[in-house]
């Protein structure tokens, strides 16, 4: 089936012609029609006539990019000219952009379709995909379970073959616990590889960037080229540069530090960790060399430093939804809560996390003189009931915010490292994990070619599509 393949082979069969992009429309909207209703994670689907008028057209013109002619759902944080975008928020429940944010208007300069949007949670807070416009999306391997978040919709509809690839972003995990979820992969690039608009603050919000998402690597890798290069009106770019390849590179001789639970500091659901060693197997007898590590920096500093510098960025980006009391009434109570640490912080408090932050990067810079690669579970549970609003403990432990939950993603987040979110396996409910592979700033070529050979040996999306 067309919607089996990967987005690589699908680009490669449009440009010989061996299939129209009429007729992968065609295959796209059908699967969505039967699917879709089932894991919601397209939403704002656009009406079949036109998309189908869309895809002759780009049958009769030459081809743009990489995406000519492959429709494309866009994660709904981003602003897409005519194409609703609700940010999850009721708020914007009727909004339709006048222009598309640069993430956008790239993807359509490659030639993509906008067919939709992909799900996400209320203004992107939380990894589990609901909100009050659309509802939940749930997870293709269990609709009881949730799909993960903020670029839930993303993962599910990867998986569950409605899109061939995928954009999301990711501030404190958004596509790396999602993919985890849903068995696919989501790589969160260096900060500066994919630039963000030039609006509101953009020298002190670099915690979060947008990245790909897909069934392969290099899917990954090419979707990457189109996103990636500078903004000249942005600062801390980096400069543009191929991926696809540069995937073919020898693993033997390796060394990935295995970091495990940080020292037993991120609370584990049981058969995470050892889902996640049998995939550093996997590496090992390609010839990697794992090491366990003990905690490189206290897990604590880490935490605090990241709930200090996320509400200050929150807090003030938010701010004019929390001073309108009308808006506020309708706001998710986990964006007030970060908004109202947010405005509560010191100037003193904030430095005091940067310098837990800056030190940190140095200490992670003395760790990638030892090791080409780090390595963490991409989430610390497995998929969750839908009908939670998040996991309030985990083995026991009790979790004291929204978010405490995902922890184990914040050192890459904090510094603003390239980590990829490889399918790592299933545990005995028949659940997927994924496993991240961390690699020093600008090192994306690195981890993308590691991660291309652990996928010729796993192949976990296509050994194991969700049972709809």
């Amino acid at each position: 089936m067309l919607t089996d393949l990967s987005a690589t082979e699908l680009t490669a069969r449009l440009a010989a012609r061996e299939v129209s992009a009429a007729e992968v429309m065609a295959a796209v909207l059908d699967r969505i029609e039967a699917v879709n209703p089932k894991i919601n994670a397209i939403v704002s689907l656009r009406p079949r006539d036109d998309l189908m008028a869309e895809a002759r057209a780009a049958d009769a013109t030459p081809r743009r990019g990489w995406l000519h002619g492959v429709p494309f759902a866009v994660k709904d944080l981003t602003e897409t000219k005519g194409l609703r975008t609700t940010h999850g928020s009721p708020i914007f429940a009727n909004h339709v952009p006048e222009a598309d944010d640069l993430l956008a208007a790239r993807l359509r300069a490659s030639g993509a379709i906008f067919i939709g949007k992909t799900n996400t949670p209320e203004w992107g807070l939380g990894s589990h995909s609901f909100n009050p416009v659309f509802g939940a999306t749930v997870n293709p391997y269990d609709p009881t379970r949730a799909a993960g978040g903020s670029s839930g919709g993303a993962a599910a509809a990867l998986a569950a073959r409605l899109v061939p690839v995928a954009d999301g972003s990711d501030m404190m995990g958004s596509l790396r616990n999602p993919a985890a979820f849903c068995n696919v992969y989501g790589f969160r690039p260096s900060y500066g590889r994919v630039p963000h608009d030039a609006q509101g603050d953009t020298f002190l919000h670099t915690l979060s960037t947008a990245g790909p998402m897909a069934r392969t690597v290099e899917d990954l890798a090419r979707l990457l080229e189109v996103i990636a290069g500078p903004n000249p009106e942005t600062p801390f770019c980096l400069p543009a540069q191929t991926f696809a390849d540069r995937l073919e590179r020898p693993v033997k001789g390796l060394r990935i530090g295995w970091l495990s639970d940080w020292g037993g500091a991120y609370a584990m659901e049981p058969g995470v960790l050892e889902t996640c060693e049998g995939a550093l197997e996997v590496l090992e007898r390609l010839g990697a060399v794992v090491e366990p590590l003990a905690p490189p920096f206290p897990a604590e500093r880490l935490w605090d430093a990241w709930v200090r510098l996320r509400a200050m960025l929150n807090g003030n980006s938010m701010r004019s939804l929390y001073d309108d009391a009308a808006k506020r009434a309708v706001l998710k109570p986990e964006a007030v809560w970060e908004i109202e640490q947010g405005l509560g912080l010191s100037a003193q408090a904030a430095y005091a996390a940067s310098v837990a932050r800056s030190e940190w990067y140095a200490a992670a810079h003395r760790l990638f003189t030892r090791f080409d690669a780090l390595a963490l579970p991409a989430a610390q549970v497995w998929p969750f009931p839908a009908d939670w609003r998040w996991p309030e403990d985990i083995a026991g432990r009790r979790m004291d915010t929204y978010h405490r939950w995902m922890e184990v993603v914040i050192p890459a987040s904090l510094i603003g490292l390239p980590a990829l979110c490889v399918p790592a396996g299933f545990g005995e409910a028949g659940l997927p994990m994924g496993m991240q592979l961390i690699g020093p700033h600008g090192a994306d070529a690195a981890i993308l070619a590691l991660g291309q050979t652990y996928h010729r040996a796993t192949d976990w999306p296509a050994r194991r599509p969700p049972p709809l």
